[in-house]
């Protein structure tokens, strides 16, 4: 059975966590699919969205620490195999296709990671999510988690989550912003339909550039920083064929037509 399965549906890849009878935890095998799938979307002008889920009752509980053995590493092997799971976090961050997780069930340690890296969550009723490094005795600031929360939330309610290890969930994470909508489990790929219907009628470019300026702005320096990138974007998308089309569709009252390869690739 593969641990990540990939249904390519047009322009948008269902990426599922594939590991139901251990709550899709994270194996070594898991691990080294999500970098080669990862890896893949820096050369994909195809895919435009990804989407992220769990089977069976869980997103992600976290790294599978039946089936890593660290116990026995010296600090060498044990930080070889620590950045090989942090450095998924950033690939995420890094790839231009703008991810949505729907999360349901528990998404603890890495799977509230990669929650958090992702650029839009949907959660389903069932949906809880902790920092659960620091409740088997590690820190709670761990593959990118004492980046992204402090950010979506705020550090005060970051710090009682990290510090406690105590689950947030779905209601109170919609409340916060932590996520953008909450749904019934079993309607969390409906929800996500017109999402993400509504991200493919935007230009392939702008779409990308939304997600890199997005990034960088959370980062940068000042208002003049930020502006800079805005107007380079602004610049480069409004020298692509794209930005005609979405005018003139805009004018004539039409879906854009931006990119003749998604057609093809959809009637595949």
């Amino acid at each position: 059975m593969m641990t990540l399965e990939i249904d390519r549906r047009g322009a948008v890849d269902w990426v599922t966590f594939n590991r139901p009878d251990r709550l899709n935890a994270l194996s070594p095998e898991l691990v080294e699919a999500l970098h080669e799938y990862f890896d893949s979307l820096s050369r994909d002008t195809d895919t435009r969205v990804v989407l992220l889920r769990g089977a069976g009752r869980a997103f992600c509980a976290g790294l599978d620490l039946g089936a890593t053995g660290g116990g026995d590493l010296d600090a060498t092997a044990h930080l070889a195999i620590q950045r090989r799971v942090s450095e998924i976090v950033l690939k995420m961050r890094y790839c231009p296709q703008a991810i949505v997780s729907l999360v349901h069930g528990p998404a603890c340690g890495g799977g509230f990671a990669m929650a958090l890296a992702s650029d839009i969550r949907i959660a389903g009723a069932s949906a809880r999510m902790n920092a659960a490094f620091v409740r088997i005795g590690l820190s709670a600031c761990d593959i990118g988690v004492s980046y992204f929360l402090p950010r979506l939330v705020g550090a005060s309610l970051a710090a009682e989550l990290m510090m406690t290890g105590d689950f947030i969930h779905a209601e109170r994470a919609l409340q916060l912003g932590l996520v953008s909508r909450v749904v019934a489990d079993e309607d969390l790929e409906v929800a996500a339909e017109p999402l993400l219907d509504a991200m493919l009628t935007t230009s392939p470019l702008g779409l990308r550039l939304t997600k890199e300026c997005l990034r960088m702005s959370i980062d940068a320096p000042s208002l003049e920083a930020a502006i800079a990138m805005e107007d380079r974007n602004q610049v480069i998308a409004g020298s692509a064929p794209e930005f005609q089309e979405g005018v003139a569709a805009f004018f004539e009252k039409r879906r854009p037509a931006y990119a003749a390869e998604l057609v093809k690739r959809t009637k595949r």
